[in-house]
């Protein structure tokens, strides 16, 4: 997939997802699907399984074709880099966690606490995830199956014990000794002698704890910034990047720019220095505030749609119906995810009545495929991000088989390579054909054997239906069979039915059709 990102005036064009390496290339398909997986958790739950240490190398080839097998591209393994020293202590000392902390691992010990993996000390592997070369081997094991690495950037903090905080303290923004609230701000003593830090923040919350602030209008903090990414580069083939938007220029500045006095805004944007930087990593933002589409023009091949999870969460139906109007080119950028590590897990979040309708919806779109382990087993317990390991979860076998039946059909190439279209629903008499969702995904034209998916959706609590139109898609003298992937039932409705009228559906609240339609044979 070819993009052209418009950055400072300059059109660059790269591929977005294109993977090479020595031993091996290939493309990553459209709408690809993501595999998000807490990774120090994981190799203690298979050490735990196995009897013994498991490092990433030592990881079974099993795990990798499990993974491959529910038809993922994407691997994200997050938290790979060096942790914390000063996150694990800030945490252990934290005693609100600990509720928390005992629901995810009952008589949790103070080893168990490990920092976040977004207060990075180096972008180095963490000893206990394994070595530079483990991670070449591992990246290698992915291509072997068609699937690509991604790894966590995060470019807007560094933990407190980075290294360029003693030695580089004017990459950050910085505070005063007459202006150093605790709250905000990290009391350093180094060598040339006490700085004060600013620490990280979202304007909107208080700052957190274990980070510092990195000052982005820096031109030698962008240097070595980019030059962290170029390395990080030579081992992975994306990289989902922590708050992008908050290294936006205007973003900064409006947060910054009292405590940076008349610093000068850089002439280009960050993220379109690490486009050309780097210009075969595909990049994911976590965007918020509107900022989406500033970082898709900057060079990001997906960003976060989290304005489609709430509008799905909270059952606003006229917002998904206005997000999924827009032109299928723009929604091809967006990350469509029922959880992730921000937010509760899909099986908490959502009552077991609506799981059909969501998931098949945030199944099937156009997008980035973005699933959190333990999602498509219904896992409910979200995990906190700095503890080493969790007990056992069980497992829901509903959601088990729903997600088994939508892993099954989205494998299918025409959910990547074809073409995909938002279908007009006329209400019946009811009125209520304003609470279906639908649209179809149809081979391309010189694909043989031809493939067309219709999915409807009732997103509401009580029954809907109403017409789809197929806009001259039918042939009138001709039968149509359609069958169910979600429940196996099938329908044979004649063309001249559907060429006038339309296809009629009503489906109980919150309940989907994810249809195959062919003709008899």
């Amino acid at each position: 997939m070819a993009l052209q990102v418009a950055a400072q005036n300059t059109v660059v064009k790269y591929s977005s997802s294109r993977f090479s390496l020595a031993m091996t290339s290939f493309s990553l398909r459209p709408h690809p699907h993501l595999y998000q997986i807490n990774t120090y958790v994981w190799l203690e739950s298979l050490s735990s399984k196995l009897g013994r240490t498991i490092l990433l190398a030592d990881v079974p080839d099993a795990e990798w074709d499990a993974i491959a097998a529910m038809g993922f591209d994407i691997v994200w393994l997050m938290g790979v880099w060096r942790r914390s020293a000063i996150s694990a202590k800030l945490d252990l000392e934290n005693r609100c966690v600990y509720p928390a902390y005992t629901e995810a691992l009952p008589g949790w010990i103070p080893a168990d606490i490990i920092g976040s993996p977004y207060a990075v000390a180096s972008y180095e592997p963490d000893p206990r995830i394994g070595s530079w070369n483990d991670i070449d081997d591992v990246r290698r094991k992915l291509h072997d199956r068609r699937m690509g690495l991604f790894f966590d950037f995060v470019g807007n903090h560094t933990a407190l014990d980075h290294p360029w905080t003693s030695e580089h303290p004017e990459f950050y923004v910085q505070g005063s000794k007459n202006n150093c609230d605790p709250a905000s701000f990290y009391k350093l003593d180094i060598p040339r002698g006490t700085v004060y830090l600013a620490l990280g923040k979202d304007p909107y919350f208080p700052a957190w704890k274990d980070v510092a602030q990195l000052n982005h209008f820096s031109p030698e903090m962008r240097a070595a910034q980019l030059a962290e990414l170029k390395k990080i580069a030579g081992h992975c083939d994306g990289v989902r990047c922590d708050m992008a938007m908050l290294q936006l220029n205007e973003i900064f500045e409006k947060i910054w720019r009292p405590s940076i006095g008349s610093t000068r805004v850089p002439a280009t944007e960050f993220w379109a220095d690490a486009r050309k930087a780097a210009p075969e990593l595909t990049l994911l933002a976590e965007a918020y505030w509107g900022t989406e589409q500033r970082l898709i023009d900057l060079g990001f091949s997906f960003v976060y749609d989290k304005s489609l999870y709430d509008a799905v969460h909270d059952g606003c139906i006229g917002n998904v119906h206005a997000r999924l109007s827009a032109p299928v080119d723009s929604q091809s950028h967006f990350a469509r995810f029922l959880e992730n590590h921000d937010e509760p897990r899909f099986a908490a979040a959502f009552d077991k009545q609506r799981s059909q309708a969501v998931a098949t919806i945030m199944g099937t779109l156009p997008g980035l495929r973005f699933y959190q382990q333990g999602e498509e087993r219904g896992v409910k317990l979200r995990t906190p991000l700095g503890l080493r390991a969790i007990a056992e979860q069980p497992t829901d076998p509903e959601l088990k088989s729903l997600f088994a039946k939508l892993f099954a059909e989205t494998r299918n190439d025409a959910f990547h390579e074809g073409q995909w279209k938002l279908l007009t629903i006329a209400s019946d008499n009811d009125g209520t054909g304003g609470n279906l969702v639908a649209y179809q995904w149809r081979s391309p034209a010189d694909r043989v054997p031809k493939v067309w998916k219709v999915i409807v959706a009732n997103l509401s609590g009580a029954p809907a239906q109403g017409r789809l139109q197929f806009a001259g898609q039918i042939a009138p003298g001709s039968d149509y069979v359609f069958v169910d992937a979600l429940d196996g039932a099938r329908y044979v409705r004649k063309g001249d039915e559907l060429a006038q009228l339309g296809l009629f559906v009503r489906r109980d609240a919150y309940q989907a059709h994810l249809f195959d339609v062919g003709r008899p044979q």
